[in-house]
């Protein structure tokens, strides 16, 4: 997708970029200024690379071979010894929200709330009497640098459009991506069905409304409320808190639920992945959310999650200040 144009040393690459899925990683692609010529890897190493830079970050993307925490302990663990001046590590992909708290297309950032870091571990265990949902952990807090990079961003205006001018940008150069990675009109949100409602219930009182009285106009009022209603859908939103993660797929509203109560109604998202890095690296979550972890589950909103992720990773690495040591190329070609 990218032209190959550098090739650098295993010391140059100071940020690994860990996705799960063949579409995640496509958008993490997308998201390289330019990709770098690969790298020998160790005997013991079975990750395969695909290098690159944003802004003035190397970066050493990888996919997870298969789904799971168990899968993602061992890529993360072999990658930090490949390439050993690693400082950042972040598992960007999509995942499932919480509704009334995020949409499909939002993303989440793992953040810690309360007694809580950012991302938190569930187990699930079978007693008598029925299932019960245990936290048995939670991952390490990032590095101050990243925390930083990541207030500023939270901090800075029109963030939803900055992602937004991102995947437009993404169009622009890989024609191909659009419409499934980098637009969502089209696309159905049974969660928020009941906005959908309330636009049209609106319009329709104000057709009936005009039809009494036809010499009366709609004037601005109106109109503002409708653009407001549909321009929302548009618009990328970012939260930060709680993310569950475990080893098993959430697919029904009751166990998605109960998740969320065991963490005291603080949880927004839910994933497969991260708690396998527990204890291995300090890690950055983000996640597009595509799906409201219930039997609605589906793939529709899969490739437009995973690129709006990956667009905020993006303006987080152009946010990640650079130092001396990480700004140095070291070309083996």
């Amino acid at each position: 997708m990218v032209e190959e144009r550098k090739k650098l040393s295993h010391k140059a690459y100071t940020v690994t970029w860990i996705c799960a899925l063949p579409a995640e990683q496509t958008a993490a692609l997308a998201m390289l200024d330019e990709r770098h010529y690969s790298l020998p890897t160790p005997l013991h190493d079975d990750n395969a690379y695909i290098l690159g830079h944003i802004d003035r970050h190397n970066i050493a993307i990888t996919c997870l071979p298969s789904i799971g925490t168990n899968s993602a302990c061992s890529v993360l663990t072999s990658t930090v010894h490949t390439f050993p001046s690693i400082r950042y590590a972040l598992m960007i992909g999509i995942g499932g929200g919480i509704p009334s708290k995020v949409r499909l297309g939002d993303v989440v950032i793992g953040w810690p709330v309360d007694e809580y870091e950012g991302v938190v571990e569930w187990d699930r265990s079978v007693l008598k009497g029925g299932e019960r949902f245990r936290c048995v952990g939670s991952l390490e807090r990032v590095s101050g640098g990243l925390e930083d990079a990541v207030d500023e961003l939270a901090r800075g205006e029109k963030l939803g459009e900055r992602i937004r001018a991102c995947l437009d940008a993404t169009e622009r150069r890989y024609p191909r991506l659009m419409p499934r990675y980098t637009r969502c009109e089209g696309l159905v949100d049974t969660g928020g069905v009941w906005r959908g409602w309330s636009v049209m219930a609106w319009i329709v009182f104000w057709v009936i409304y005009l039809l009494l009285n036809p010499f009366t106009t709609i004037g601005k009022r109106g109109s503002v409320y409708v653009q407001e209603m549909q321009s929302e859908r548009r618009e990328v939103r970012v939260h930060y808190g709680l993310i569950a993660s475990g080893n098993r797929v959430v697919k029904d509203a009751k166990s998605r639920d109960a998740l969320d109560e065991m963490f005291g109604g603080q949880l927004l998202c839910v994933e497969m992945e991260a708690a396998g890095l527990m204890n291995v690296f300090p890690c950055l979550v983000i996640r597009g959310i595509c799906d409201y972890a219930d039997a609605r589950k589906n793939k529709s909103w899969q490739g437009y999650a995973a690129m709006v992720a990956a667009a905020y990773a993006r303006e987080l690495l152009g946010s990640l200040p650079v130092s001396s040591e990480d700004d140095m190329e070291i070309d083996v070609g």
